[in-house]
């Protein structure tokens, strides 16, 4: 039987190939669950209990609702053939596809009640997968237009993939990398639609947008604190003129480069900017701790050829960075359980096949 439920006329359209393709990856997944065993470096002293939730693909953005009792994440797994949308409990079990199984979608997140999570998705430009960039040039982030904000209800009444589907953004550019509000009633996110790269915040409704960043550059990947006063996000802006015609480039090519990614916090309104680190590396995916003193967030400064990437916390005014994993490859997306006992990452750890990206769990040793 498969691990997460999907829809009976998205495998249909797929073909039976994708279909056998699913099931292959059911049985290796299985046997992954069976015979790994996470482990944690000596120095990881802030993780305790950790467990791998998921086994083969590529799972990432992996967020709590907020009662810590399930997760919402995309991945790249069969049928599929780039994100999709999936729900599951925080062992790992009643794996659920919540989108609709067309284009690629990213950055899903719960709203309070637990009934609504809202994804970016660009299925409406198209079922197949949009083409992934040429990254012989450097390595380089797509940011497709045809990316649009979505909410879905999850009510077991309509709990099918793509169900009840409401557009929250409807402009010709880049809407994606969405947060709740604690309070639900806002959606913090990233936007093209003024010509540059810049946080927006939006009523619940998609009503109401307005700007909050204005500087030249990517500002994205925000998120409120867990008790609503703040927005933690990660920014690379230009310095050089040459950063900024390069950065210009690219964007008309709907391609970021991030090189070279800071962290920022500010009021929930805008205001209040300030720059947090200043480590010139690619720092980025952070998220507070629901003290609202700490942040916690992935960077690659540790490796001089920029690849290896792990979850680093530092203080709110700077100060206090401290390195949190240590395995090799890939950490990053980290999030704290409401309550701070728990942290949620994705990483290459414990990775069977190359590419392989899996969510895991640990409790948060203060």
């Amino acid at each position: 039987m498969l691990r997460w439920a999907l829809d009976r006329r998205a495998v249909l359209k797929l073909g039976l190939a994708g279909a056998a393709s699913a099931l292959v990856e059911s049985v290796r997944a299985r046997l992954a669950r069976a015979q790994a065993v996470p482990t944690t470096d000596p120095r990881e002293r802030r993780l305790a209990n950790l467990h791998q939730l998921t086994f083969g693909g590529q799972n990432a953005e992996a967020y709590f609702d907020w009662t810590g009792t399930r997760l919402v994440f995309q991945s790249t797994r069969p049928p599929f053939g780039c994100d999709q949308i999936f729900t599951m409990r925080d062992d790992g079990s009643d794996v659920r596809l919540v989108s609709t199984g067309k284009g690629r979608t990213t950055c899903a997140f719960f709203f309070p009640d637990g009934k609504r999570i809202i994804y970016a998705s660009t299925h409406l430009a198209g079922s197949e997968c949009p083409p992934t960039p040429d990254r012989s040039g450097g390595y380089v982030w797509p940011i497709y237009p045809s990316y649009d904000i979505f909410s879905a209800d999850l009510e077991e009444k309509s709990l099918k993939p793509g169900g009840n589907l409401t557009r929250l953004t409807d402009n010709e550019g880049y809407d994606a990398e969405g947060a709740v509000s604690p309070d639900g009633r806002r959606i913090v996110f990233t936007s093209l639609r003024q010509g540059d790269l810049d946080l927006y915040l939006m009523d619940a409704d998609g009503s109401n947008a307005r700007r909050l960043t204005d500087r030249p550059g990517y500002d994205g990947g925000p998120f409120f604190s867990w008790d609503g006063r703040f927005i933690v996000f990660r920014a690379g802006r230009p310095e050089a003129r040459t950063e900024l015609e390069e950065y210009r480039a690219l964007l008309r090519l709907t391609l970021v480069r991030p090189r070279r990614l800071e962290i920022f916090l500010m009021k929930a309104d805008g205001t209040g900017v300030t720059q947090v680190t200043r480590l010139g590396a690619a720092s980025f995916a952070p998220f507070m701790h629901p003290n609202s003193q700490q942040i916690i967030f992935s960077t690659n400064i540790h490796d001089p050829g920029g690849r290896s990437f792990a979850l680093y916390l530092v203080n709110v005014d700077g100060s206090g960075l401290e390195r949190v994993t240590y395995a090799d490859g890939f950490a990053s997306f980290p999030m704290f359980s409401r309550d701070g006992s728990r942290l949620v990452f994705c990483g290459s750890r414990n990775a069977a096949a190359p590419r392989e990206l899996n969510v895991f769990l640990a409790d948060w040793v203060a």
